[in-house]
């Protein structure tokens, strides 16, 4: 009698089984060996590899050093630069040089600081696929200028900069970027005011690159 309950299990298990694999929808408990009709397509991936030039427009705060000028004004400019990529890790070099109108009194002296420049580290990662964050690290160099009762010097600074922006790719080879730096040119000594002079500056700026 057991053998036979046992032997009626097994027919009907096996019976359900060719049955379920007759439904409609059913899925075997093995891989087929036909492809899938309907394919996957693969994930694009944003490309921040290359070579990369564009312009930038913004405005910069400012203070002298020694004095209690605060040179302020608008700043255009453009860049150029090269990224490699290693996964969601993008870092490269940027050079950039910039035109400003800063400018502020002291007493009867006037000052600004109408051109300045940097070469820069920038390292970051990619969210979103196409949004870079990214923090920058580098020289600095740029122009200081003093009139005064119709005399006139003028100085090359070196110094550093840092900073930190947001790039956005919005197009294959077009990104938009917001970044924000922080300037340092040291002092140089100014024969008109006596003593030595340096400029400190925050900018903030908005861009756009095109990469090759």
């Amino acid at each position: 009698m057991k053998k036979m309950i046992i032997a009626a299990m097994a027919i009907t298990a096996s019976a359900a089984s060719a049955g379920a694999a007759d439904i409609p929808g059913y899925s075997p408990p093995y891989p087929s060996p036909y492809p899938s009709p309907y394919p996957v397509a693969p994930i694009a991936i944003y490309g921040w590899i290359g070579p990369y030039l564009g312009f930038n427009v913004g405005a910069q705060w400012a203070s002298v050093t020694n004095s209690s000028a605060n040179p302020t004004g608008v700043v255009i400019g453009g860049q150029v630069g090269y990224n490699w990529q290693t996964g969601q890790f993008v870092y490269g070099m940027e050079w950039d040089i910039q035109a400003s109108s800063a400018d502020d009194m002291f007493g009867a002296y006037k000052f600004s600081n109408p051109w300045f420049g940097t070469v820069r580290g920038r390292a970051g990662f990619v969210t979103f696929n196409n949004i870079l964050l990214y923090g920058t690290i580098g020289l600095a160099f740029g122009g200081g200028h003093v009139e005064v009762s119709g005399f006139s010097e003028s100085h090359t600074h070196v110094g550093w900069a840092i900073g930190a922006g947001i790039e956005w790719g919005f197009a294959p080879n077009w990104s938009a970027k917001a970044e924000y730096l922080f300037i340092d040119l040291f002092s140089q000594n100014y024969v008109l005011t006596g003593t030595n002079n340096g400029f400190e500056s925050n900018l903030l700026r908005f861009g756009v690159n095109y990469r090759f």
